[in-house]
């Protein structure tokens, strides 16, 4: 499977789970200031992959209201314990791992949000499955254009020059609402601030093409989905709407068994 894993982060603050968000808004608030824009133009969603759902809730606690998920089967076990919140609409939950084809049903009964679309064929088949059950209109499942600015194998996503295409045919799917797009920024340490600024400026490039268009269902696809514990400054500069932060709220993950 690609690698979606972060960029390298700067050292993380010790604390509660409080105290990082704390940290972590505070983050996104002043790169917001320094780049001229409100802060409230910038979600944070925090990944909670690894995560056990206590680790979860306290974040919920804290207010968070986007969660992101990497694994299908991560995403079916923590349904339960936040089933409600989506029920009552507090809290969306996007899939922020790739998606194989036969693991769409799995994803669907809990997921608000998929960031990861790459292909059309697996489109049409959210599409179909999405019409099959009356999820069109209001219902609609929201969905982004996942992007490989950086052109490495490791990662995926659509080829830049494909993206549009891409997004302008899924557009147009029945029980898709395209929203904007994702990307997963070149490493800092292999590559320094400028080409990961590039990729992430390429991506907003992509999406004013999509929305100029004018083609039918592109008016909404207004997120950029970039940025994360490590380059989340970056992204803020360059566009982004929403940063997927993990580390920095909850810790260095557990080294693999």
């Amino acid at each position: 499977m690609p690698d979606q894993s972060q960029p390298s982060a700067p050292p993380l603050a010790s604390g509660s789970i409080a105290e990082r968000l704390a940290l972590v808004r505070g983050r996104i608030a002043t790169a917001a200031v320094a780049a001229g824009r409100d802060p409230g133009e910038v979600r944070l969603l925090v990944a909670t992959k690894t995560q056990t759902p206590d680790a979860v809730l306290e974040a919920l606690a804290e207010g968070v209201s986007l969660i992101g998920e990497n694994r299908v089967q991560e995403l079916v076990a923590k349904a339960p314990a936040v089933a409600g919140r989506i029920a009552d609409g507090s809290l969306e939950v996007h899939m922020i791992g790739h998606l194989q084809r036969n693991k769409i049903n799995q994803v669907l009964a809990t997921a608000t949000c998929l960031e990861t679309l790459d292909s059309l064929d697996v489109a049409q088949a959210i599409s179909d499955r999405c019409v099959r059950d009356a999820r069109t209109g209001d219902r609609a499942l929201e969905v982004m254009v996942q992007v490989n600015v950086t052109g490495e194998v490791s990662k995926s996503g659509v080829g830049p020059d494909d993206a549009a295409a891409l997004a302008t045919a899924v557009a147009a799917l029945p029980g898709l609402r395209l929203t904007g797009f994702m990307t997963i920024g070149a490493r800092l340490d292999d590559s320094g601030e400028e080409p990961v600024r590039a990729g992430f400026a390429r991506l907003r490039a992509i999406r004013d093409e999509v929305r100029a268009s004018g083609a039918p269902g592109t008016g909404s696809a207004t997120e950029l989905s970039m940025g994360m514990t490590g380059d989340l400054e970056l992204a803020i500069a360059e566009g982004a709407t929403i940063v997927r932060v993990g580390t920095a709220v909850f810790g260095p993950r557990p080294a693999p068994a």
